[in-house]
């Protein structure tokens, strides 16, 4: 049986390849800047524009599980790298945003504030929060009061389990106007 940490390094790999196919189809498709430029919107757009750390994750869990490094701290870089990402491309690049539909969604996103930065703010909203769950669970799992945390920490955490679903709501609610289908 693998141990946490290479099976940590391995799922990290393996999503590093989808990542990297990804930009080498869209290479193919266009050329390499283009390749390169809508495979990082697409990145930002999972980072900035899903409430839950995904894109991040990709970042966030290894390095915690590795190094350490809380994962909030890792994704508030994350975080700060798609918006630099997105903030040179808007200057420099905006034409390779029509080069696929979730580039296209992300620039409809990013050049409407009302109401579609919303969409960002409850991304943001529901992806710390769910870091800050994976985090407690990390540190839960590796503390030896685990019995006490759960005793008086239930309440606590059951508020912003409920928020976290309010978020989810409202940010589907907002999502919904862009004509993106779920199912």
């Amino acid at each position: 049986m693998n141990k946490p940490s290479q099976q940590v390094w391995i799922k990290f790999i393996l999503l590093l390849f989808i990542l990297l196919s990804y930009f080498a189809y869209l290479t193919y498709q266009y050329d390499f800047i283009t390749g390169g430029v809508a495979s990082l919107i697409t990145w930002s757009f999972f980072v900035l524009c899903t409430p839950i750390a995904d894109a991040g994750f990709l970042l966030d869990f290894p390095l915690r599980v590795l190094f350490g490094i809380r994962m909030v701290l890792s994704e508030v870089v994350v975080w700060l790298i798609a918006i630099i990402i997105n903030l040179i491309s808007l200057v420099y690049f905006a034409e390779l945003y029509e080069t696929t539909y979730l580039t296209q969604t992300m620039k409809i996103i990013l050049t409407t504030p009302v109401p579609y930065w919303l969409v960002i703010l409850l991304s943001g909203i529901g992806t710390f929060l769910s870091i800050r769950f994976g985090d407690e669970l990390m540190d839960v799992l590796h503390h030896k009061d685990r019995v006490f945390y759960f005793r008086h920490q239930f309440k606590h955490e059951l508020i912003l389990f409920v928020f976290f679903l309010l978020v989810l709501f409202g940010y589907y609610e907002i999502i919904s106007t862009l004509g993106i289908n779920f199912e």
